[in-house]
């Protein structure tokens, strides 16, 4: 069995665009901007032997304000530029009524059985209620970026920090791991 970090995209790799104290994605590539120490947080964790897989919720391709395809440039820069194994992208609204929509875990349950991964062993990275409780009910210790964004916070949470390099200076250490 493999460990996995999931990570949230907005928020946890690039920054989120913030208006009125609520999170958004990038509107498009140039847009995008990688969050500093980032890059260094992912090679750390991929040396300590991680799968690395984003998950991340885009509904506003649902709404009709995203092209699915700008998305798409998103990750695959992102893809191209840091050691990321795999990206979990959830394209519907809430009322789709979707399972890989976080915060259910069907984005994170696929993965794991597809890549064989412990999620007793494993980590959810998010800036968002929605990603830590995912990674709760998919049975993944959690670690919580949290930005004082406002809107509903997680109730409960196993690490709160303040970026991926933090987050990831926590989950090397092994700080809480479960032993598989």
């Amino acid at each position: 069995m493999q460990r996995a970090v999931f990570l949230d995209r907005d928020g946890v790799i690039n920054r989120a665009v913030v208006r009125d104290g609520k999170p958004y994605p990038p509107a498009h590539l140039e847009e995008m901007e990688l969050l500093p120490g980032v890059a260094e947080a992912l090679r750390d964790l991929k040396a300590a032997g991680f799968l690395l897989i984003v998950v991340t919720n885009q509904p506003d391709v649902a709404r009709g304000r995203t092209p699915r395809a700008v998305v798409e440039q998103i990750n695959g820069y992102l893809a191209d530029s840091l050691p990321i194994d795999e990206f979990r992208t959830c394209y519907h609204d809430s009322p789709d009524g979707c399972n890989c929509r976080k915060p259910l875990p069907g984005a994170l349950l696929d993965a794991a059985r597809l890549n064989e991964i412990d999620l007793a062993s494993s980590y959810m990275v998010g800036d968002r209620w929605r990603d830590i409780e995912a990674g709760q009910r998919a049975g993944c210790k959690t670690v919580f970026i949290d930005y004082g964004y406002d809107e509903k916070q997680p109730e409960q949470v196993d690490f709160r920090v303040g970026s991926l390099s933090e987050a990831a200076q926590i989950i090397c250490r092994g700080v809480g791991e479960i032993q598989p």
